[in-house]
């Protein structure tokens, strides 16, 4: 299957031509046929010879319709360039040769139609004429076909050849990601929404969820049923016109331009570095133009930082990805300023004097495809599926500048940085805070300035540290209380002698023992801290129930303390204790039980 959009001057013939290709009237108003005039896009389709569908999407000639024009051949990876063959090459000949090349599209092939009304000498002429006024575009080298739709001359030729263009077009690939640019929205009665656009890549499912994001509304929608060709299917794989039925959405809320996307696939942004591809200098652009992609048109300003970068900031965020072709059009202006090629959708902030002279440097370093070790430098690190989502591929093997740990590419150089900076900070603290459990995970990412918190565990895995209980700390760093030890000591001998008395708080200050060095002990599993700031060993949970078993179930609080020979302070917290851990429970408000 393919899809392939027609372009060319007003009234040369596009409509009558796919008329004559498949039988279908392309012409959907009643306005449109009353005129003879093509002012929206017109859809039909035919099977060629070899047994390839081909879908067409008909465009309007006149310079009046240029931005529905770029909303058909914006998403067509195929065009077919009509000229008449009695006038030859006209202004919006022009136009529209300039819209195609700015979209990079370099497969297609150029029909002379009203070959009936033309000579063969004057053929001839128009076909240099062609050749002359496509050189140095991607159609430089399509194959020209004279026809006549109305004597039918040509014709077998014209399907033959596009067959032959259609063969040798790259295959699509049905498992990346869906970006479906919506050229039409409408609502049929008992079916809902039902939108329209070229699939170009990826796959389409009866029951597939997507996001929608649009000039209005940003939703989740699903997909309720697929049209293709006016056949219902289960799944549609490109290159294909579909037709999908929407639930979630109402029609009135979508638009032109919008698209449906696969979750999570695309990043979204009104802010884009650009490269020059074709037409004048980018510090010569007006500072307003409209932006066209796929079947989008959104009005954006133009910061430029030389003839052949810039920087464009959208009216509202689009799914974009390095790469991606626009066509730039003054703002009210008919006519096609030029095209450009994103090289970066998530471009730096400028806010420094020079910034703009350095960023054009940069960009001109870059190549058209995204360079995935400066991205990843700039950054500091990026997980791979971030990258992939800004359109950037992951070079495999990895460059020497990139090391992969986990899902994360991070700069070597920056790895190596953060790991020396934690390595130290970790260091640091045990020797000013021995009793310290390690740096706190928010201090450890913010010492090192990380870009995202999930680098720490990569970071300090890398620097041989062990992130524990949301701390970083040197596994290697023998664990112990320093000068609290011979407090801590005497503690243990005296709950030993005693278990369930456990030390007031004049006690533990005698012993030095202050919130730090008890949490310090309780971590290293030399006491128990019990609700009320209750001091045990942790061996008393097992002492107690030893005591508690020999008394007749169930037993009140009372009964608990005399047979622990304990205070209500320490015996409340203790139960509690022993509740949380499952081994007594609650009969009623005031006696609990052993649970067996």
């Amino acid at each position: 299957m393919q899809v392939v959009a027609t372009a060319g001057h007003v009234d040369h013939g596009k409509s009558t031509l796919i008329r004559a290709l498949t039988g279908i009237e392309p012409d959907r108003w009643a306005e449109e046929r009353r005129r003879g005039l093509t002012i929206d896009l017109g859809f039909a389709w035919t099977r060629l010879p070899s047994g390839r569908e081909v879908s067409f999407v008909d465009v309007p000639g006149h310079e009046r319709f240029l931005g529905n024009m770029l909303a058909g051949v914006g998403p067509a990876p195929v065009v077919l360039f009509v000229v008449a063959a009695d006038e030859g090459w006209r202004a919006q000949s022009d136009d529209h040769r300039d819209a195609v090349a700015a979209l990079g599209i370099d497969r297609g092939l150029v029909a002379l139609t009203r070959a009936d009304r033309a000579d063969a000498e004057r053929i001839a002429a128009v076909t240099a004429q062609v050749r002359a006024q496509l050189a140095g575009t991607g159609l430089a080298d399509a194959p020209v076909v004279p026809v006549s739709a109305i004597t039918g001359e040509g014709m077998d030729a014209l399907r033959e050849t596009l067959d032959a263009v259609l063969a040798a077009a790259p295959a699509p690939d049905p498992g990346a990601p869906v970006r479906l640019w919506i050229d039409r929205a409408f609502s049929i009665s008992g079916a809902g929404t039902v939108v329209t656009g070229s699939l170009i890549a990826g796959t389409l499912r009866t029951g597939d969820r997507l996001e929608l994001l649009g000039a209005e509304t940003a939703a989740e929608v699903q997909v309720r049923g697929l049209q293709s060709r006016e056949s219902s299917v289960e799944e549609l794989e490109p290159v294909s016109r579909a037709a999908v039925n929407l639930r979630g959405i109402a029609a009135d809320a979508l638009s032109r331009g919008d698209a449906l996307l696969t979750p999570g696939a695309w990043h979204r942004t009104a802010v884009l570095d650009v490269r020059r591809t074709t037409g004048g200098a980018l510090d010569d652009a007006p500072e307003q133009v409209v932006a066209h992609i796929g079947a989008a048109a959104v009005p954006a300003h133009v910061r430029p930082f030389d003839a052949d970068h810039a920087r464009l900031l959208l009216d509202r965020p689009l799914p974009l990805a390095v790469g991606d072709a626009l066509v730039l059009r003054g703002s009210g202006d008919h006519a096609v300023l030029g095209g450009v090629r994103a090289l970066d959708v998530d471009p730096p902030a400028l806010d420094r004097r020079g910034d703009g002279t350095r960023r054009a440097a940069a960009l001109a370093a870059l190549p058209d495809a995204g360079d995935a070790t400066a991205e990843v430098s700039r950054r500091g690190a990026l997980r791979a599926d971030a990258l992939t989502r800004l359109g950037i591929a992951t070079p495999d093997p990895l460059p020497p500048g990139i090391v992969r740990e986990g899902d994360w590419l991070i700069a070597a150089d920056r790895l190596e940085s953060w790991t020396a900076a934690l390595r130290e900070g970790v260091a640091r603290l045990h020797r000013e805070q021995p009793l310290a459990p390690g740096l706190t995970r928010g201090a450890a990412a913010g010492l090192l300035g990380l870009p995202d918190a999930a680098l720490l565990g990569p970071v300090a895995a890398r620097a041989g540290l062990a992130v524990e209980g949301g701390h970083v700390r040197d596994p290697r760093q023998a664990a112990g209380l320093g000068d609290a030890e011979a407090g801590i000591a005497e503690l243990e001998k005296r709950l030993r002698a005693e278990p369930f008395r456990a030390p007031e708080s004049d006690d533990l200050a005698a012993l030095r023992l202050g919130p730090r060095e008890l949490a310090t002990a309780q971590r290293l599993g030399r006491v128990l801290r019990l609700e009320g700031d209750v001091i045990l060993l942790p061996t008393a949970p097992a002492l107690a129930m030893r005591e508690l078993a020999a008394l007749s179930q169930p037993f009140t609080l009372s009964e608990a303390r005399q047979a622990l020979g304990t205070t209500r302070r320490v015996a409340v917290p203790l139960l509690e204790h022993l509740d949380a851990r499952g081994w007594t429970r609650r009969v009623d408000g005031s006696r609990r039980e052993i649970v067996r």
